[in-house]
Formats: structure tokens, C-alpha cells, sequence
């Protein structure tokens, strides 16, 4: 049939080629790439090291039977995890690797894993608060950072500060409440956005 489409089929298969090999997004960065993803590999890092910490804490504050703030630990502890693991989907993604090396976890974090000697909750709640406060910056410059070039990173990271921003508030809560006041109840936190490779 005259005036048919024809197709350039090795054409399109050496550019289909081309693009598998570039990986999923590699292309909108360059060879800014490998910065993204170890950027993104210590938030991974920092979110691990909270769930550690926050992990303990719950433990330390549930004793034997749980309380307030064991179950703030708990929740916290919780969305932690499921940030490091968000951000780790995202790193694949990327066409990296993430790193959950002990070794380097705690150099990465840019938090501290320190515990209170005592199991003093007031301590706890303090090293928690002081964790936040170093992250909710921190995460901010990198969803500003990393601007239009990778939408779906930006709003993942976006999504974790505004949870990181919420523990801050439970935590000031607690600390700031009297002993006979009832402690609030943790919130629930908000469903990660878990990044798609850009298109």
C-alpha cells in the first residue's frame, strides 16, 4: 500500500537501547547523578539511625505495660522506616544502589545515636527533638537542591520533612507538657509519595 507508515526499526532499536543503558533518569542529571544518589543514600542513612534510636526508646519507655510516649517512639520509629525504605526505592530507581552499610551508617547520618544513660524519657524526648531539628533543615536545602530536575525525588523528600516537621511537634508537646497533663496522642503521619522514575 503506497503512503504507509514505514518504520526505522534498527533506528528504534538502537535508541531503545540507548536509553535502558543510560538508566531510568540519568539523563535529566548528567554526571550530577552520582551526588543525587549519595545524597539521597544519606538520608536513607539518617532515617535508619532514627529508627535505631527511636526503636530503643520505645522499648526503654513501654517498660511493662506502654505509655504515651512509648507509643510516640513507636510511631516515630515506624515512620522512619518507612521513609528509609521509601527513599531506598527511590535510589533504585535512579539507577543506584542503596547503602545500608552498618560500617557507614552513623558517619552518613548527620544525626547522633545517643541514648540516655538513665532511660531518662525527658532525655530521649530531647535527643529526638535535637534530631529533628538537624534533619527538617537539612532535608529542606536538599528538596531545594535538588528543584525541577527530579520532581518525583523533591516530593519524596518533601513528603519526609513534613513527617520529620510533625515528630518535631509531638516531641516539643511532650516535653512541654506538665506530668499530670495527658500527652498527646502520635499522629499517624502522611502516606510517603514514592518517587516514579521520571519520564
Amino acid at each position: 500500500m503506497t503512503g504507509s507508515l514505514a518504520l526505522d526499526v534498527d533506528r528504534i532499536r538502537r535508541e531503545a537501547q540507548r536509553t535502558i543503558d543510560a538508566g531510568p533518569v540519568r539523563s535529566a542529571y548528567g554526571p550530577d547523578i552520582e551526588r543525587v544518589i549519595s545524597v539521597l543514600n544519606n538520608v536513607v542513612a539518617a532515617e535508619v539511625v532514627g529508627w535505631l534510636r527511636c526503636t530503643r526508646q520505645a522499648i526503654l519507655a513501654h517498660g511493662t505495660a506502654p505509655t504515651p510516649t512509648s507509643k510516640l517512639f513507636e510511631a516515630q520509629a515506624d515512620r522512619k522506616m518507612r521513609h528509609a525504605v521509601a527513599v531506598a526505592d527511590r535510589i533504585v530507581q535512579l539507577g543506584g544502589q542503596p547503602n545500608f552499610d552498618p560500617a557507614t551508617l552513623a558517619q552518613r547520618a548527620r544525626t547522633d545515636y545517643s541514648t540516655a544513660d538513665d532511660a531518662a524519657l525527658r532525655a530521649m524526648l530531647e535527643q529526638n527533638l535535637l534530631a529533628a531539628r538537624i534533619v527538617v533543615p537539612t532535608y529542606r536545602q536538599i528538596a531545594h537542591w535538588l528543584g525541577d530536575r527530579d520532581p518525583a525525588s523533591r516530593h519524596l523528600i518533601e513528603s519526609v520533612l513534613i513527617d520529620e516537621k510533625q515528630n518535631a511537634r509531638d516531641l516539643t508537646a511532650l516535653l512541654s507538657a506538665s506530668s499530670n497533663a495527658p500527652a498527646p496522642a502520635p499522629s499517624p503521619g502522611r502516606p510517603l509519595h514514592r518517587g516514579t522514575p521520571d519520564r
